[in-house]
């Protein structure tokens, strides 16, 4: 199994704390069939810059603690990027940490509470440089939760979205997860991840996800979303299911 969202690097943002804390999060990951970490601290949130050589070397030394502990977790660098006027100049500066060795994707993080007016135009230019935008967690956007349009509008024009695990299985309320539940069935997620920052608050809970997923969907969406992941990892072509629209009526008031 793969996780491509977690907070696993230590000291460096809302995540582990010291390599201690990474390595039991390591202990759960392990025990529910992670083989496999895409750590992505955030990047530019306001609190926190974590730019790509700082993820690196925090990847580095995570992965020697794992292999000194043998604990048989592989680490990748990845960051969590929230969304921002200046990002192509990032890009081109070599600040920016993507999902693949080829460049081709990139985990992009919402505002809690809106969807910035200059999405459509960066999302636009970072796909006509090849790269494919991944919108991390949109079930807990404000907006999107009012309005799902908003999300299939993205999703319509080329990017993916991931779910979160927790999101899923309702540790982030009855709404988020009837929500989650209806992006999946509109094909506007395309993979479940983690984002893990602990082991008590914020755990994985990928196993319960992926069972959930199969209970509901079918075994062929959870060999799907398997998939997805994979593919995303190793810089390959994503087939996604022709997106559908959620009824606003349902969402409208929520907030």
């Amino acid at each position: 199994m793969i996780d491509l969202h977690c907070h696993i690097l230590p000291g460096i943002d809302d995540g582990a704390k010291t390599i201690d804390d990474s390595m039991a999060m390591a202990r759960v990951a392990v025990a529910e069939g992670i083989t496999h970490i895409l750590a992505t601290p955030h990047y530019k949130n306001g609190r926190w810059t974590n730019e790509k050589d700082v993820v690196l070397q925090s990847v580095t030394a995570v992965q020697k603690e794992l292999d000194n502990r043998d604990i048989p977790l592989t680490i990748f660098p990845g960051q969590e990027v929230r969304i921002v006027g200046e990002l192509m100049e990032d890009v081109l500066e070599n600040k920016i940490q993507f999902v693949d060795e080829d460049n081709k994707y990139l985990m992009i993080e919402f505002p809690t509470a809106t969807i910035p007016a200059f999405t459509d135009s960066l999302f636009f230019n970072l796909q006509k440089t090849g790269v494919t935008p991944i919108i991390v967690h949109p079930e807990r956007n404000h907006a999107i939760l009012n309005d799902p349009t908003i999300l299939l509008n993205l999703v319509q024009k080329g990017a993916l979205a991931q779910l979160t695990a927790g999101s899923y299985i309702g540790s982030f309320g009855k709404k988020i997860q009837k929500l989650s539940k209806q992006l999946i069935e509109a094909n506007l997620v395309h993979f479940i991840a983690s984002d893990a920052h602990n082991t008590t608050t914020r755990t994985f809970y990928m196993k319960d996800a992926y069972n959930k997923l199969e209970k509901e969907f079918g075994k062929e969406k959870l060999l799907e979303y398997k998939q997805v992941t994979k593919d995303i990892v190793n810089g390959e072509l994503i087939h996604s299911a022709e997106p559908k629209l959620i009824k606003q009526s349902k969402f409208l008031g929520l907030f």
